[in-house]
């Protein structure tokens, strides 16, 4: 049930006698042969399973072709890592960071591998979920996520995470941007989401928080032995400080429900529509009652969040279109830009702010 790595991508290979000696010189020593594979899930950098006869751990580098720096910062996810590690015990023990390009031609870093269950589109083979049991996960998926915002960050040193004033104009106008900039012949516009957004802006919170900007299930890990129970969250290369109903926002902008329109569905990545799981009004509604936010004009950052997942999902996409990846995965994300384009004007249809 545990997630499994795989044969390495053609192009993505890594030299294993310098990742070796790496390890040896800032780790410690590797024991028996070194086994490299890759884990196939995930659009954005490029993470790989390191086993030897002892111990496994985890290299996260860049992706080839990709020139979005700040998505892609190495130093700055190994720095996130080490600074909420003793706050926030759900992250992985970051080992070790470089960015001395001659061992793999890009700054990459090594962490532990927490061992358990991450979910994809489908539950793993052996694992099944009753109703009432995806009901409390669903509920610790969303505890975990106000657990993190509820973090102080001025308190623990944690301001280098970002500038939260500002924050919802900024990302609306750089998403806005970066979307214009990965569009490609065959992309749709979003030109009335991209007003919508802008018209539509919240002032800046009072309450900002550490945001992990990539919150959900896929990104979480389950104890094998208790898959109800969270141990680790993973991914944390877009962590910044800021307004957390945008986090949230994001969050859901991946939520698919079990009534929702079948072409919706065809975007789904995470078993969010299994029998007994919150739907995104209830996953908004205890968001409220946990935190005491006001949620009435949730729609802006709902729409915000699928806008967003449709850029990153363009600026993947362009990637496969210029040729710099092979992965036929990518070469799909421009049906999901499609369809997200029609859920943010679905959500807009149908706001009332």
């Amino acid at each position: 049930m545990e997630d499994k790595a795989v044969d390495i991508r053609e192009g993505e290979e890594l030299d294993k006698e310098k990742v070796r000696a790496f390890l040896e010189e800032n780790v410690g020593s590797v024991e028996g042969e070194l086994e490299i594979k890759q884990f196939p899930g995930g659009f954005s950098n490029l993470t790989y399973l390191l086993k030897d006869n002892t111990k496994e751990m985890v290299l996260r580098r860049p992706p080839k072709g990709a020139d979005i720096k700040s998505a892609h910062d190495m130093g700055r996810e190994y720095k996130i890592l080490s600074a909420l590690k003793p706050l926030f015990p759900y992250c992985p023990e970051p080992l070790a960071y470089t960015e001395d390009e001659s061992v793999l031609g890009c700054p990459f870093y090594i962490m532990e591998k927490i061992q358990g269950i991450i979910l994809r589109k489908e539950l793993p083979g052996g694992l099944s979920i009753k109703p009432e049991q995806a009901d409390k996960l669903c509920k610790t998926l969303l505890d975990v996520h106000v657990e993190l915002h509820s973090i102080d960050v001025e308190k623990n040193n944690l301001s280098f995470l970002g500038k939260p004033e500002g924050y919802v104009k900024r990302q609306v106008e750089g998403w806005s941007r970066r979307y214009e900039n990965a569009k490609t012949e065959d992309a749709p516009a979003f030109k009335q989401v991209m007003e919508w957004l802008k018209d539509k802006m919240p002032e800046d919170t009072k309450s900002p928080s550490i945001i992990h900007n990539d919150y959900k299930f896929d990104n979480v890990v389950l104890d094998k032995n208790n898959p109800m129970k969270i141990i680790g969250v993973l991914d944390w290369e877009m962590a910044t400080y800021g307004d957390p109903l945008m986090d949230l926002g994001s969050s859901l902008g991946y939520w698919i429900d079990r009534n929702d329109p079948d072409e919706f569905k065809m975007l789904k990545t995470m078993p969010t529509d299994i029998d007994g799981a919150l739907t995104r009004q209830e996953m908004i509604e205890r968001y409220g009652e946990k935190t005491g936010l006001n949620m009435d004009k949730f729609d802006f950052y709902l729409c915000f969040g699928t806008f967003r997942l449709a850029v990153i999902a363009q600026q993947i996409y362009k990637r496969f279109y210029l040729g710099y990846t092979k992965d036929p995965r990518f070469g799909m994300l421009i049906h999901a830009v499609n369809i997200l384009e029609k859920v943010s004007n679905s959500i807009i249809d149908k706001s009332r702010i």
